[in-house]
């Protein structure tokens, strides 16, 4: 009892409050994000749900228009998690389609169960004279993810049409039964549900044969998101395994079937009315053909798996860098390495400049851009001191790499540092008035 005056006494009740832990609501949506599927005019949501619910409906409009006048409905895949819990997801995926190009749209995403929140996305322009805008990055993690603040600014402020994220993601995605693959995508919404964020597949998402990576993501082709191709302006643009060299209990007939599947795609692309349209050839790829960094990874070895293939194999494994090179590709873009890399044009490990004072006038290989410094758990990389002719330019800030195809003959590329708050550090334009095989020559 406490006195209070006046011979009056109060019984103060001082046993610990009880508070009742919420429940998270496991039917609400998270993790949203968009890729493109493809086919012109559409646009594919993934979200996730930790527990099942009825429907996987996205609701959209124009902007300025009646919010959520248009439904689309979709399917829910179970995602079981290879970790000891087992943990159970949900991931949705919804494809719009005949959305009007270069037109804002506004949309959400769930069920009667719950729903997100409100987002938006500029459906792609389908003209092949557009210039779109990229940011390009590889090796961004949960921890540490130091560029993430300032590409989610930049995204929202308009400046980018596409996301390219060249493999490893999370450090790791299945890590604590997949709680931290959550904790990323979760992360990565405030970018990936506004621009179609295309990925893919390296090292750190081996576990489990790569399930986090290939449930989670939503990629066009029918390879869950392992190697595919799609256009987008002026531009070709290619992404594929590395992974597949390294990880061969997973099936070595993987090689095969991307090898004979690129030469497929690269004649499609070299026919001479789609190399007219689309000129630009760009590859996606985790671990690079080059690099000299100080780490003994493959890149640093001039019997590099990705470049040569593996003669240990039976039958013996192709190598990429003949066939790239035989189709004519233009850029090759590559992470894997937590640093910045611009190498001249090279091929066979010998530089290939359009000339001495112009090299990226229309050169003579393909130029290749390292950009695995976005930021993530094992912080940086370093360079050997002496490197070999073919590095033209390298940089340990963490960072991304901002791309534009500008037009047929015009490619803009820079490194921006994050540590030099934003700073433009290394800058080229690739300037082609050819493309493909003969323009070796």
């Amino acid at each position: 009892m406490v006195p209070v005056g006046c011979g009056v006494f109060v019984v103060l009740n001082l046993a610990p409050l009880l508070v009742l832990a919420v429940p998270p609501i496991e039917t609400q949506p998270e993790q949203v994000h968009i890729s493109y599927p493809g086919l012109p005019g559409s646009m594919e949501v993934t979200w996730t749900t930790l527990a099942e619910t009825e429907g996987s409906t996205v609701e959209y409009g124009l902007q300025g228009g009646r919010l959520f006048e248009m439904t689309a409905k979709g399917n829910a895949t179970l995602f079981v998690d290879g970790g000891s819990e087992r943990r159970k997801m949900y991931i949705h995926r919804v494809t719009l389609t005949d959305l009007r190009p270069a037109s804002v749209y506004v949309y959400h995403c769930g069920s009667e169960a719950g729903w997100s929140d409100v987002f938006s996305f500029t459906a792609l322009n389908e003209s092949v004279s557009w210039s779109p805008r990229f940011a390009i990055y590889g090796d961004m993690g949960n921890e540490n993810p130091q560029s993430l603040a300032r590409l989610q600014k930049e995204t929202q402020v308009g400046m980018y049409d596409v996301i390219l994220h060249v493999g490893d993601f999370a450090y790791d995605m299945d890590e604590d039964n997949g709680r931290i693959g959550d904790e990323f995508m979760r992360q990565i919404q405030s970018i990936a549900a506004y621009v179609p964020y295309m990925t893919c597949p390296g090292n750190h998402e081996s576990a489990y044969n790569f399930s986090n990576y290939r449930n989670r993501f939503s990629m066009p082709g029918n390879t869950e998101g392992l190697w595919y191709s799609w256009n987008v302006g002026s531009a070709h643009i290619i992404s594929l395994s590395t992974e597949i060299y390294f990880f061969l209990d997973y099936g070595l007939d993987l090689v095969f079937k991307q090898y004979e599947w690129l030469k497929k795609d690269l004649e499609e692309a070299n026919r001479p009315e789609n190399r007219a349209e689309r000129p630009w050839i760009i590859t996606m790829g985790h671990r690079p053909m080059y690099c000299s960094n100080n780490d003994k990874d493959d890149c640093t070895k001039f019997e590099s798996y990705v470049r040569l293939g593996r003669n240990d194999t039976k039958p013996p494994a192709p190598g990429l860098e003949e066939l790239l090179y035989l189709y004519g590709v233009d850029l090759e873009l590559w992470a894997h390495e937590h640093t910045y890399e611009r190498l001249w044009p090279v091929y066979g490990y010998k530089v290939f400049n359009g000339s001495l004072e112009r090299p990226y006038l229309n050169p003579k290989a393909p130029v290749h851009i390292i950009t695995g410094s976005a930021g993530c758990r094992e912080k940086h990389d370093t360079f050997v001191p002496n490197p070999r002719d073919w590095s033209a330019f390298r940089n340990t800030d963490y960072g991304y790499t901002r791309m534009q195809v500008l037009n047929n003959t015009h490619l803009y590329l820079e490194q921006v540092s994050d540590e030099q708050d934003g700073k433009v550090i290394d800058s080229i334009w690739v300037v082609k008035e050819k493309h493909g095989f003969s323009a070796w020559f």
